[in-house]
């Protein structure tokens, strides 16, 4: 099997997952970031969404993360192809919330998988946050509480629509890890190139 690499970068509030500007907002864009013509995105981050994106020129790598094995409606894909986010939301989170959140929440487009929902302290977040631009919406009197929320699936917006489901409206997104790699100590819109390994590939379930 001929090797190849990744690229794993901290995406910063309000630049789009794509390279061309087709929209008619003030989002930017990854060209202002890369010149890499060759890198396709593996699983994209909404515009207000922060954290990891993996790029990748292999297709395989591409589809391992896009599209894990399959599973039974009741099964989990392989916790390896799990998406981790902290989530900072609005109030504090019940052990009630906490778990619909886990066995999974009935949206417009259907039932969510079971997922890993943990409610943690601020300095107990993987990551040391930065200042985000702009700052998140505060309402006087009311509490915040920071979620890390794992998911097997990738219905669009879905982590913000799980929260609110929940009655835990979503101020702040950051995506921590995708299929075993993780956002580290990567400084917003830094990047790191990995060449990627034998045990990268089975870590990926991707095969000769």
């Amino acid at each position: 099997m001929s090797t190849s690499s990744i690229v794993l970068f901290n995406k910063p509030y309000g630049v789009q997952s794509q390279f061309r500007d087709d929209s008619n907002n003030d989002h930017t864009t990854l060209s202002e970031y890369f010149n890499d013509k060759s890198l396709r995105i593996a699983g994209r981050l909404d515009a207000t969404s922060e954290g990891l994106l993996i790029l990748t020129d292999d297709g395989r790598v591409n589809k391992a993360i896009t599209q894990p094995p399959k599973t039974n409606k009741f099964a989990r894909s392989t916790t390896k192809q799990g998406k981790t986010y902290l989530v900072q939301v609005e109030g504090l989170a019940t052990p009630l919330q906490l778990l619909a959140l886990t066995k999974g929440v009935l949206l417009k487009d259907g039932k969510t998988l079971p997922a890993k929902a943990v409610l943690v302290n601020e300095a107990e977040l993987p990551i040391q946050l930065w200042q985000r631009d702009p700052p998140i919406r505060e309402r006087k009197n009311i509490p915040t509480s920071w979620l890390m929320l794992t998911i097997y699936e990738g219905k669009n917006r879905q982590v913000r629509r799980m929260t609110a489901q929940v009655g835990l409206p979503c101020l702040r997104l950051i995506r921590w890890s995708v299929a075993g790699f993780e956002l580290g100590d990567l400084a917003v819109g830094e990047q790191l190139r990995i060449e990627l390994s034998p045990e990268h590939y089975k870590q990926l379930a991707i095969n000769d």
